[in-house]
């Protein structure tokens, strides 16, 4: 479809340009017959001027034809004045015919003199390719321009709101307004070579008028309210619908789109005819501000709109914004989704925690459909996904456009690069503390800083670490400190000196523990490091913990602590459940869950069984598994229980406590009858007064539990899950993609040939695509350039304001130069500069608008970047692009004592055109939004849109005949 576009573009230019060229050189052949009688004629036609020829030509014309004549037929004083006219109107043209006046930067085609038709033709041919090429480059370059003006308007500052529970939150947010950066600093990168192009003019021109620039504007603002909004109506995937979302800013742009011509018709015809006095360039040049203060007015409801019916709309993300009556109903037909809720939060709060959801929400949709994927890939498919969907301003689809037409590929692409370098440097900012090894002085600690032994180990190991530099000789000495552990009778005390020869980084010892058959509670000691060497710091944990379990009982279990806080990212929890006071024997303990907040099965899985402590095994763990949702904000909580201990049945506990001092003791013989369950069972019959000593001892050898037998277990929401998400929201910022970071980048970008494939958003299990035979002729065509303008500045070195400056500069002389070739282009083909602007000149810089609408038509949820954004910009070209050069040239004009002359001609009446047909053009798109069977601006019903589009057409087509049949004079008025 889109290939169809571009050859029925194609051949309508070919076919206006083969007309055209016809027409006017069969003009060439009948004035060369009429040569010899203008060489001849009588010398008073000097006394004018080859500059006022034309314009006193046109007024002679139109007294000629009635304005002063008396009624009945005309003197032949009147037929000897419109034979003179005649002469004089028509020798400058000859003369234009033979010889063209020398351009601002282009070299003349030389010689001017005796042509021929085919020499003509050559000529003609060689402007109309260097046109082509021209609008090529200058497309590039404006895309760079663009991605400056993107860069400086998303310029943000940090801002404090309050959560929900009244906590801080610093978030950043756009210092630009977005009406009033679509409306100054986007209209001017989209529109920048019509403006310049009206403002050079009039200095090429020694201050006096022209039809190139005001007849580009007004061509190309016909060309982009009719052609390119029809293109956009047809090329919405079917059955979908695109409505203007910031109505009150359309009303107020296409109000001023349409007074803005209604303007220019006053001043040219009305108010003063064929003079622009000073008063009215400058008013022309202020309405410009106005549009923008009255734009952004309507946008943020302030003067008469805050007293207008204000409603609130729930939007696809379950957020509370404001909206117009219209957006309102239409969320209702579609039922709703929440309740109505007032935020007090601003806009700015809200519109980051809507980010927010949304990345929360995709992260859910990707983890069910790649169950098998890390949080990680998620992450990076989520930060991809969030910046190809959110909302793109007209500089991304004006770049997008033209990066695939002049082969440089897809800018999704640099979208997939920028999700994972985001994710790469968060992770690595979120991970900084940890990898801080920058202190190159030498650490030395224990590792680890806790140790739990049982009494009758014998020895164990400790071990000490060396950090940092290790290229040097280092010592450190230690020594062993009693406790509730004494050294002689628990332990053996010990102290020494470790050393740590170049290349060690660490070292063992060992400490003897003393064991005995009488029954205590778990006792503790402490080894401590001192004295290090030169040069060596001492780092925690420079003292370690030592735990000695008694072994002669069967111990009691309980839990470490009674709260456990994870994240929900843990995956896998090992609840540790303690053995202390005694370790002999086996012990079964039975364990369980219970819901508390949490969910089972929702948050957490389910679990129940029994921890077997074997002999001498003094900790277990119960394995839970937590269910991770990627919530941002997370607090639940769920209860672990351990059961009554018991002994294991098949163990004879011969090591026991119990067997050591009741020797006598006679088995059953039965191995799996618990004689020692039974012998407690019986001392615990008896009354306290009648237990003896080894009664009481027995009581203490049987397994029990401690205090801790219940365990909240806390999942709270992961805090590098929440920086994460954050982060990632702050850097979803799609104007980032737009811009470069180096020069290598860029000139990296302008070699490199990447295919244009047409899956921009849809790019799920897509192969990696090969450049077409046309990316290949596109880049190797623009290669020129794109290596050129590599050497502008990237958007990075300060915010974007040196590419800015020396965009525009760059954009001012190409400019310059395309408007040299129209002039050259319509002198060698005798084409008026009116019709050459209307119809070459404005068709080319709009081409790339054309393809940026179709493509934001297509993806994006509203009609803003497609028809808002065309309404602003044709009010913006006329006020800034005529109003600038005008006022320039009558500020001149009246600083010399004279009057700045433009002639009402083509231009007046092209804009008086214009206006009736834009007014029509409007009350179609409001039609087509307010018809119950349409209800938008673009898409809707296939026969609707297609009559609608053809209506849009027709006005372009027939606005762009009759200015060619006025301008040959066919039409006269």
């Amino acid at each position: 479809m889109q290939l169809l576009l571009k050859s029925i573009f194609t051949c309508a230019l070919f076919v206006i340009f083969v007309y055209a060229t016809a027409q006017s050189l069969l003009k060439v052949q009948e004035t060369d017959a009429r040569r010899a009688y203008l060489n001849v004629t009588s010398s008073s036609s000097t006394n004018l001027s080859q500059d006022d020829g034309h314009f006193l030509s046109r007024r002679l014309r139109q007294a000629t034809h009635g304005e002063e004549g008396d009624e009945g037929a005309p003197s032949q004083m009147e037929d000897e004045t419109r034979q003179m006219t005649k002469i004089h109107g028509d020798a400058p043209d000859v003369e234009e015919l033979r010889e063209c006046n020398e351009g601002l930067v282009l070299p003349l085609w030389m010689p001017q003199r005796n042509i021929s038709v085919g020499d003509r033709l050559v000529r003609g041919f060689v402007y109309f390719v260097l046109l082509i090429y021209l609008f090529v480059g200058v497309s590039i370059i404006a895309d760079r321009f663009m991605a400056a003006i993107e860069a400086i308007t998303s310029i943000e500052r940090a801002v404090v709101v309050k959560g929900p529970n009244n906590t801080k939150q610093v978030m950043h947010v756009r210092i630009w307004n977005e009406t009033v950066a679509n409306l100054t600093l986007m209209a001017l990168g989209s529109s920048a070579p019509e403006i310049l192009l009206s403002v050079i003019e009039i200095y090429a021109k020694d201050f006096e008028s022209g039809d190139l620039g005001p007849g580009t504007i007004v061509g190309s603002a016909a060309y982009n309210l009719f052609m390119i909004i029809a293109v956009c109506m047809i090329w919405i995937p079917a059955g979908e619908v695109r409505r203007i979302r910031h109505l009150r800013v359309f009303f107020v742009t296409a109000l001023f789109s349409v007074f803005a011509y209604v303007w220019l018709w006053l001043i040219l015809s009305v108010f003063t005819p064929g003079v622009i006095l000073v008063w009215e360039a400058i008013v022309t040049l202020l309405f410009f501000p106005l549009t923008v203060l009255w734009a952004y007015i309507a946008e943020r409801r302030l003067l008469v709109y805050k007293y207008m019916d204000k409603n609130y709309r729930v939007n696809k993300r379950g957020t509370v914004v404001a909206g117009e009556h219209d957006q309102v109903e239409m969320d209702a037909e579609k039922g709703p989704k929440h309740p109505m809720v007032t935020s007090a939060r601003g806009n700015d709060a809200e519109a980051f925690d809507e980010a927010r959801r949304e990345y929360i929400s995709l992260l859910t949709e990707l983890r069910q459909k790649y169950p098998d994927a890390d949080l990680e890939q998620l992450e990076m498919m989520a930060q991809e996904q969030v910046l190809a969907r959110s909302s793109k301003s007209r500089a991304f689809y004006r770049i997008q456009a033209t990066r695939k037409m002049v082969g440089s590929g897809n800018l999704m692409r640099k979208i997939q690069e920028r999700a994972h370098s985001d994710l790469t440097e968060v992770k690595a900012q979120l991970h900084a503390g940890d990898d801080e090894e920058a202190d190159d002085r030498i650490r030395m600690y224990f590792e680890p800083g806790h140790y739990t032994v049982m009494e009758n180990c014998g020895e164990f190991e400790v071990r000490v670490v060396r950090r940092g530099d290790i290229s040097t000789y280092a010592s450190v000495e230690f020594e062993t400190q009693d406790g509730t552990a004494s050294a002689g009778t628990d332990f053996v005390g010990r102290k020494g000196l470790l050393s740590f020869p170049p290349g060690v980084d660490e070292q063992r010892f060992r400490i003897e523990v003393i064991d005995d058959d009488v029954f205590e509670e778990d006792e503790c000691f402490y080894i401590r490091l001192f004295n290090p060497s030169e040069g060596v710091k001492l780092a925690v944990p420079m003292i370690a913990t030592v735990m000695i379990l008694d072994d002669d009982h069967a111990g009691i279990f309980a839990f470490t602590d009674s709260v456990f806080e994870i994240t929900e990212s843990v995956g896998r929890f090992e609840l540790k459940v303690m053995r202390y006071s005694g370790a002999r024997g086996t012990v079964i303990v039975p364990y369980w869950t219970e819901n508390d907040t949490a969910t089972e099965s929702k948050d957490y899985e389910g679990a129940r069984g029994e921890l077997i402590f074997e002999n001498n095994e003094s900790e277990k763990f119960i394995d839970l598994y937590i269910l991770e949702e990627s919530s941002y904000e997370k607090d639940v909580s769920f209860k672990v229980h351990i059961g009554e201990p018991r002994l294991a049945p098949d163990d004879t506990n011969k090591e026991s406590f119990f067997n050591r001092f009741f020797e006598k003791h006679e088995h059953s013989g039965d191995p799996t009858h618990d004689e020692l369950a039974d012998k407690i069972k019986e001392v615990e019959k008896k009354a306290v007064q009648d237990l003896t000593e080894l009664d009481r001892i027995l009581l203490l050898s049987k397994p029990r539990n401690g205090e801790l037998t219940t365990a909240y277990v806390r999942i709270r929401e992961s805090q590098e899950f929440k920086a994460t998400v954050d982060k990632l929201v702050a850097k979803a910022n799609v104007s980032a993609v737009l811009g470069t970071s180096s020069w290598k980048e860029q000139f990296k970008d302008a070699l490199t040939v990447i295919p244009a494939d047409e899956s921009e958003f849809d790019n799920d299990d897509v192969e990696e695509e090969v450049p077409s035979c046309f990316s290949y002729v596109s880049h190797f065509v623009c290669l020129f350039w794109k290596v050129l303008f590599a050497f502008v500045p990237p958007t990075d070195i300060c915010g974007g304001y040196v590419t800015f400056v020396v965009s525009i500069f760059v954009i001012g002389v190409i400019t310059a130069i395309i408007g040299d070739a129209a002039s050259y282009f319509g002198c060698a083909l005798n084409i008026k500069d009116s019709v050459t602007a209307i119809l070459f000149v404005a068709l080319g810089t709009s081409i790339p608008d054309t393809f940026a609408s179709m493509i934001a038509a297509k993806h994006d949820e509203g009609a803003d970047n497609c028809i808002g954004n065309v309404t602003g910009s044709n009010a913006v070209n006329v006020f800034l692009g005529i109003g600038l050069a005008w006022t320039i040239a009558a500020v001149y004009h009246s600083s010399h004592g004279l009057t700045f002359n433009v002639e009402p001609g083509t231009i007046g009446f092209a804009v008086a055109l214009f206006c009736g047909e834009a007014l029509i053009a409007i009350m179609l798109i409001m039609f087509r939004r307010w018809h119950k069977g349409i209800g938008a601006e673009l898409g809707g019903p296939k026969t609707s849109k297609y009559i609608s589009a053809a209506i849009l057409v027709f006005l372009w087509v027939f606005y762009v005949v009759i200015c060619i049949l006025e301008a040959y004079d066919f039409i006269r008025v």
